[in-house]
């Protein structure tokens, strides 16, 4: 083997394991029993494994129903936008109107402002479409998004002109073409923005905490954040709530993984 793979190798045995030590640490720390992960030296491993701290999160803090918040923000955010965003890429691709490339181009304009910025203002619309602390109030900011839209149009920009012009000589109406023929083939490239999404919105903090005022309608990081102020000592419960928080995301990109890489690597050469 030569000794420029077995560098690279190393690097990457190397750098594998500094990405999953806090891992699986956390998970091993959400199993140990109460005050054990605060000793010190701490044990890699629980001495006596428990799922008290999982008990407690489900029993008394309800983390049932904050994953549940969190499911319905997440899938419900996730399916317009794939919906909404999977249209306008594809007209912005693929339809001719006046003045296309001059909104496409300030829509990209738009990537650039902080989404902190646009906080105040988006609140405000919230408020005055009577939305604060509903679900709506969250999932309504998701349902586009400007690269959602820039990642289809570039992936539907390699869609033949021929095969859809072939569809309108056989008859086809614009939205028969677009339901039967485009989304089949935007399949890898749907899927990435769903998966993305997705994430965004289960993982999202900041926004929920300020539109969703009423406790029982937290999602998992805002519920979590507030768990941690009152046991700030309790590492093994605030663990198992991170524990919990992860690992929905974490087995839907793993069996998505595969659809998740080709769109990402089709819709990089794309355009």
């Amino acid at each position: 083997m030569k000794r420029s793979t077995i560098l690279v190798n190393t690097a990457l045995v190397v750098g594998a394991i500094m990405v999953l030590f806090p891992l699986v640490w956390m998970v091993s720390v959400s199993f140990m029993p109460r005050g054990v992960a605060s000793t010190y030296p701490p044990p890699f491993l629980p001495p006596e494994p428990t799922l008290d701290n999982y008990r407690e999160l489900f029993t008394r803090h309800a983390a049932g129903r904050y994953m549940l918040n969190s499911t319905i923000v997440a899938a419900l955010a996730t399916a317009i936008a794939v919906v909404l965003n999977t249209m306008a890429g594809y007209a912005f691709a693929k339809l001719r109107f006046v003045g296309r490339e001059r909104v496409f181009q300030l829509l990209l304009g738009a990537l650039v402002i902080p989404g902190q910025v646009t906080m105040i203002p988006l609140f405000a619309i919230v408020k005055s479409l009577g939305l604060v602390s509903t679900y709506g109030g969250v999932i309504i900011p998701t349902m586009a998004s400007v690269f959602g839209i820039f990642l289809v149009r570039q992936y539907a920009l390699s869609l033949p002109d021929e095969l859809l012009e072939a569809a309108r000589i056989d008859g086809a109406s614009e939205w028969r073409i677009f339901r039967s023929v485009v989304v089949p083939l935007l399949k890898p490239i749907l899927i990435t923005l769903g998966i993305l999404t997705f994430l965004a919105t289960w993982n999202d903090f900041m926004w929920p905490l300020i539109v969703l005022t009423e406790q029982k309608l937290h999602t998992l990081p805002v519920a979590l954040a507030g768990l941690s102020r009152e046991h700030v000592q309790d590492n093994e419960l605030m663990m198992a709530g991170a524990v919990i928080t992860i690992v929905p995301v974490l087995v839907l990109f793993l069996a998505l993984q595969r659809y998740y890489i080709a769109g990402i690597l089709a819709g990089s050469v794309k355009g």
